[in-house]
């Protein structure tokens, strides 16, 4: 295994790393940049767009731009002019949510959670928007939204409620978008960090990142610790498999203080590529929209 610092620019918060097949490209966000990045799979040919809020996620278009998750709901991104247009306020009228993690459902609609901006409060709510850009509720009281990922036949949603720590799965309804059925899938209590972004590999193991300790947690799709990777800073946030051959890790991390400390590692902030772990990833369904 070999871990490597790809892009040292020190982002107040990134987080949202997806790997497009089509592009061969890799993007990713700085929350309260607040701004859209890509690169290359070496890091290299970057480009980025400015955004008017703090962003939680983005989803790329199959008609091209994307969809952003901004503080007060979703947007398209013209990644051409970088003209920003809303679709839909999420939660009118409520000042401490703002969207956050989202991810693409392999349908090709886009699901993305709020957050309680003081991360103490279950305010937070669980939306899908719909290729006809239509905003559906799917759950709420949730405290900090994180980490949706499907399982490889679409069945399975998992998403984390990083304030409770803790990692949901939901019966997810591949012709519907809907959920039921909501049970723990696993529990940070007695970890060292808590669950932030994830993704499922082609074995349908999730891979969790634990942010606030720098680890890399993989579950069996029984909810049973597999492996843990240590990664070189503890403020890790999210990851996406990527490259070529959709073999390599991309982990992003924050520079920002958390609790007024600030982190001891000066790669903080960093984006990362972890290679030679022998698992591969799935590829990651544009917005039909």
């Amino acid at each position: 295994m070999r871990i490597e610092l790809l892009n040292d620019q020190r982002d107040s918060l990134g987080e949202g790393p997806l790997w497009d097949v089509a592009e061969q490209r890799l993007y990713w966000i700085d929350s309260y940049g607040p701004a859209v990045y890509s690169c290359d799979a070496r890091g290299g040919d970057r480009k980025s767009w400015r955004v008017p809020e703090p962003i939680g996620s983005l989803a790329l278009r199959e008609k091209g731009g994307a969809i952003v998750a901004l503080r007060s709901g979703f947007f398209t991104l013209d990644f051409d002019t970088g003209a920003v247009e809303r679709i839909a306020q999420t939660q009118p009228g409520e000042l401490r949510p703002r969207l956050n993690d989202g991810k693409v459902d392999r349908q090709g609609r886009f699901l993305a959670g709020s957050m309680d901006f003081e991360e103490s409060d279950p305010v937070g709510a669980l939306f899908r928007l719909d290729p006809d850009l239509s905003v559906h509720e799917l759950d709420r009281g949730i405290v900090c939204s994180n980490g949706p990922c499907f399982s490889p036949d679409g069945g399975t949603l998992y998403f984390a409620d990083t304030g409770r720590r803790v990692i949901y799965a939901y019966d997810y309804d591949t012709g519907t978008g809907a959920v039921r059925s909501r049970r723990v899938f696993a529990s940070f209590e007695g970890m060292r960090g808590l669950p932030d972004g994830a993704t499922v590999d082609a074995e349908g193991f999730v891979w969790s990142v634990e942010v606030y300790s720098g680890r890399l947690v993989r579950f069996d799709p029984n909810g049973v610790i597999d492996r843990i990777v240590n990664l070189p800073v503890e403020s890790t946030t999210s990851l996406t498999f990527g490259g070529p051959e959709l073999d390599v890790v991309y982990v992003t991390s924050m520079a920002r203080p958390y609790q007024g400390s600030y982190h001891r590692h000066r790669e903080a902030g960093g984006l990362f590529a972890v290679t030679g772990l022998g698992v591969r990833g799935l590829p990651e369904p544009r917005f039909l929209g």
